[in-house]
């Protein structure tokens, strides 16, 4: 798997025609699936950002980060509170979603403030409690003064629009439609783009070569004159901000938000994707997120069915049972291939050589 991978990465070719693939997907998988699958489509590009910024911290610079899901939670509930009847303010997504993005990178260095001398399995229960504290803020914030709206969440957030035309109604281009699931398909698929080329610019940079020195020997990497404090910040608020870019348009494409959708599990997930994928390694990383959002979709077409087939009800949950197997997966990658199912180069040749 790793050698097609590997060839599908070096092939113009491939490359092409993946690309056609993916710009095309919404209107041969909505025909073959169905409607609902496009959404899922959408989730598997909203999770590629959350993943790009989690690699960020967690495989450039080496920062165990299982609090990640409170700058997503920080960026949907900007947009919730500024475009929805809440607080009846109804400002453009186009200046909402950059603000996110600043308020959440902004949690990212209070965040990583306090948390500079501490690394491993410190900061990794630093960074969770952080992330059950801004969860627990949001569920309570109802009283005195109502600003979350508590556990019953927000809702009728406004969708995002271009030149008046909102992403609610359907667009007609011809023999084509694009219904919600469309547009905000391209629009995140816009945004992965952006996203991959701010990653990439940055893996090959000076920051990103010092954040890698970080990651391999903080002490050596002080002693031969990195200012660890500042690019463990900056990692930090830049993972962050992407963080807070998708949470905007989660809120957004879904209209409602609530704290029950920012769990200690979606903060997992996201970990796993990156490091199923391959720490540090872009197409490995975006590998991971399609895998791992996709994967539990496939499971419930298949279990929910096979067990009314074998047994004539449903035995054992079918929640359950799709986090056996996903647990299952990943013990197994982890044993057989430990440097991801992608790994960048450099990252399989220190496996190997260990």
């Amino acid at each position: 798997m790793s050698a097609l991978l590997n060839r599908l990465q070096t092939s113009r070719p491939a490359q092409v025609i993946l690309l056609v693939l993916l710009v095309t997907a919404p209107f041969w998988v909505g025909a073959t699936l169905g409607p609902y699958w496009v959404r899922i489509l959408d989730f598997c590009l909203l999770y590629a950002v959350l993943a790009l910024g989690l690699n960020i911290v967690v495989g450039y610079a080496g920062l165990l980060d299982l609090g990640y899901i409170a700058f997503y939670a920080v960026g949907a509930y900007v947009f919730a509170l500024l475009a929805s009847p809440h607080f009846n303010l109804h400002w453009s997504g186009w200046i909402i979603l950059p603000l996110g993005a600043i308020v959440a990178s902004f949690a990212g260095i209070v965040l990583g403030t306090p948390t500079l001398r501490l690394r491993g399995d410190y900061l990794a229960i630093v960074t969770l409690g952080f992330g059950e504290i801004v969860r627990l803020f949001m569920n309570n914030l109802d009283r005195p003064v109502n600003i979350t709206n508590g556990p019953q969440g927000i809702s009728g957030i406004d969708p995002m629009s271009v030149a008046g035309f909102s992403f609610s109604n359907t667009l007609h281009l011809g023999p084509l439609s694009l219904g919600t699931a469309q547009l905000y398909f391209y629009l995140l698929l816009t945004l992965v783009f952006v996203v991959v080329v701010i990653c990439r610019r940055l893996e090959n940079s000076r920051i990103g070569r010092a954040w890698v020195a970080i990651r391999e020997d903080e002490i050596a990497a002080h002693a031969m004159g990195i200012n660890t404090r500042n690019l463990k910040l900056l990692a930090f608020a830049m993972g962050a901000s992407f963080g807070g870019l998708g949470g905007g348009l989660f809120a957004s494409f879904q209209g409602f938000v609530s704290p029950e959708s920012f769990t200690l599990m979606e903060s997992v997930m996201v970990l796993c994707m990156v490091v199923l994928g391959g720490m540090g390694h872009i197409p490995g990383v975006l590998l991971g997120a399609f895998l791992l959002t996709i994967t539990p979709e496939l499971l419930r077409e298949v279990i929910n069915p096979l067990q009314r087939e074998l047994f004539g009800r449903m035995v054992v949950d079918p929640e359950n049972l799709r986090m056996l197997l996903f647990g299952l997966a990943m013990i197994l990658v982890m044993l057989y291939r430990p440097a991801g199912l992608w790994p960048s180069r450099r990252r399989q040749q220190e496996l190997s050589h260990d």
